[in-house]
């Protein structure tokens, strides 16, 4: 009489089986997902930010009293030369007024660039390197979002499975020889992006105390080598921002494919010998170095015959 309560009971009771199962389902996919995430979050980060702190110290090197007082010197070493190129380039000047050949809005020009140069030859350097480590780091974890968005849509199980698989028979055989290679080219690659990044402020450094010298040069309207140099501190930021990038990509990739993982972070290092011709003079060095040897004897024989002419 009763056997279609019984059956309705049994049916409700199928249907909340199924409804806690699937919930209970839901729970530890979000549990594992938001898990999974923080994981990410966490150990990415810290690389993240680990590798913002290794360039950091090339910036917080020129905080320093010491090398603020050595860059005040180039500075102020600068300043003499601009201030000596001027008085040349007022000299040029004044004698080519006397062969009717005097260009003096561009004699202006070229002092007004000096003034320029000289004045930021010391700072830019410093805050572009500076704009390159900051955003290099909100790149990298900009980087991290889209990693974790596209890792979220895989099965976070058999992730995890594969994973612990992976460990384990990594522990035994040729899969072990291999992985102790992955590990001893992986520490390759961070101590050596380690030492370039903490030598890099002190090539910075050097590279403001050569820009000094091309402010004697920069008035009197030579300025391809002070062209050259700027392209030589551009890609030494640059260097600092993909390397450190190129670096990140590697780890993450190192995920999915150790061995592309590996190569992008090799490639890492190959940035400071690629962005160096950047800096390379198009037309050789030997062409300037003559021209400009040319152009000063000139001037010192034009400069002797005005002094000659004058006492008599």
């Amino acid at each position: 009489m009763f056997d279609w309560l019984e059956d309705l009971l049994e049916g409700l009771g199928e249907l909340l089986a199924e409804a806690f199962e699937g919930i209970g389902e839901a729970i530890a996919e979000v549990i594992w997902d938001t898990m999974l995430r923080w994981l990410y979050n966490t150990i990415f980060g810290a690389l993240a930010d680990f590798f913002e702190e290794i360039n950091s110290l090339t910036v917080d090197m020129f905080e320093l009293g010491w090398i603020q007082a050595a860059i005040h010197l180039f500075q102020m070493f600068g300043w003499a030369l601009f201030v000596t190129g001027m008085v040349v380039a007022i000299f040029d000047v004044a004698i080519e007024y006397q062969h009717g050949r005097a260009n003096i809005q561009n004699t202006a020009l070229n002092i007004l660039k000096g003034f320029f140069a000289v004045s930021l030859f010391t700072t830019v350097p410093v805050e572009l390197y500076r704009f390159c480590v900051s955003l290099q780091n909100t790149f990298a974890h900009d980087l991290i979002d889209a990693f974790i968005t596209t890792q979220a849509s895989r099965d976070y199980m058999t992730l995890v499975k594969e994973t612990f698989e992976y460990v384990f028979t990594s522990m035994l055989g040729f899969q072990g020889l291999l992985t102790l290679i992955y590990l001893i080219s992986f520490g390759y690659c961070i101590v050596k992006l380690f030492f370039q990044n903490i030598k890099r402020g002190g090539i910075l450094l050097v590279q403001i105390a050569v820009g000094s010298l091309y402010m004697f040069s920069v008035p009197r309207g030579y300025t391809d080598g002070f062209n050259n140099w700027i392209k030589q501190v551009i890609a030494l930021c640059l260097t600092a921002f993909m390397q450190t990038t190129l670096m990140y990509l590697g780890l993450l990739t190192m995920t999915d494919s150790l061995v592309l993982g590996l190569g992008i972070m090799f490639a890492a290092n190959e940035v400071p010998r690629i962005a160096d011709r950047f800096g390379f003079d198009s037309v050789g060095p030997n062409r300037i170095s003559i021209s400009s040897a040319v152009h000063t004897t000139y001037t010192a024989v034009n400069i002797a015959k005005a002094v000659g002419k004058a006492g008599k």
